[in-house]
C-alpha cells in the first residue's frame, strides 16, 4: 500500500507548469485504467513471484506493497513469498519529504494504521534486496508514472545498489510518460504479460 496522488502543490519544484499538467492529466486517465482490469492481478503476481525467484536467493528481503482500494492486490503474492522462505517488507508511509520505511511482515504480522490510509506491519524495519515500485503508467523506456507525492523516488535515491523493478497491468502501457530532468528509468517493468528489462 502506497500513499494515493497528492495534490500537484504537492509536486517537487523541479517540473515545470506544462509537465506537472500533463502528469497530472496522464495520472486522471490511468486511474480509470487500473481499475478497469482487477482480474489480470493474480497473473501478475504469479509473474512477480517468478521473477524474484530468479533473481533472489530465499532469505533475502523483497519490498512489496499492501493494496489501496483500486490497486492491485499484491497479499497473495506476500504470502508465496514469505511461504518460499523470503523475507516480506512492507512500507509505512511517513511524513512528505521523507523517504519509506520498510517493517517486516508475515501472515501473522499486525497491521497498524498509516497515513492516507494506508496500513503498515508492526514489524522490524529491515533494508530489502528488491523492491517493487507501484506505478500509475509506464512506457518501453522504463519511466514510470507514480502518484506525484515522490515517496518512491526519495526512497531509490537512499537504496543504491538495490533492484527496484516497477509493476503493473499491460493496459497501464502508454507510449511515453512525460519526464522531466530528475526522473529515473526503472531498469525492469513486469506486467502480467511479460518482463520489459531496459
Amino acid at each position: 500500500m502506497v500513499a494515493p496522488h497528492s495534490p500537484i502543490s504537492d509536486l517537487p519544484p523541479s517540473d515545470p507548469p506544462a509537465l506537472v499538467a500533463a502528469k497530472a492529466e496522464l495520472r486522471r486517465h490511468l486511474r480509470g485504467v487500473r481499475m478497469a482490469a482487477p482480474e489480470a492481478g493474480a497473473a501478475l503476481c504469479r509473474r512477480m513471484r517468478e521473477h524474484v525467484r530468479a533473481v533472489l536467493t530465499p532469505g533475502r528481503c523483497v519490498a512489496a506493497v499492501w493494496p489501496l482500494p483500486g490497486e492491485v492486490d499484491l497479499r497473495g503474492l506476500c504470502a508465496s513469498l514469505h511461504g518460499d522462505g523470503y523475507g516480506v517488507l512492507l512500507p509505512r508511509t511517513p511524513p512528505r519529504g521523507q523517504p519509506l520505511s520498510f517493517h517486516r511482515w508475515s501472515p501473522e504480522a499486525t497491521m497498524c494504521s498509516g497515513r492516507f490510509g494506508t496500513v503498515h506491519p508492526d514489524g522490524e524495519v529491515a533494508r530489502p534486496d528488491l523492491v517493487f515500485v507501484p506505478l500509475l503508467g509506464f512506457d518501453r523506456r522504463g519511466f514510470r508514472l507514480g502518484y506525484g507525492g515522490g515517496y518512491y523516488d526519495r526512497t531509490l535515491a537512499e537504496l543504491p545498489g538495490v533492484p527496484a523493478v516497477g509493476f503493473g497491468l499491460s493496459a497501464q502501457e502508454v507510449p511515453a510518460v512525460p519526464v522531466g530532468p530528475y526522473d529515473v528509468p526503472l531498469p525492469v517493468i513486469v506486467t502480467e504479460r511479460d518482463v520489459i528489462r531496459v
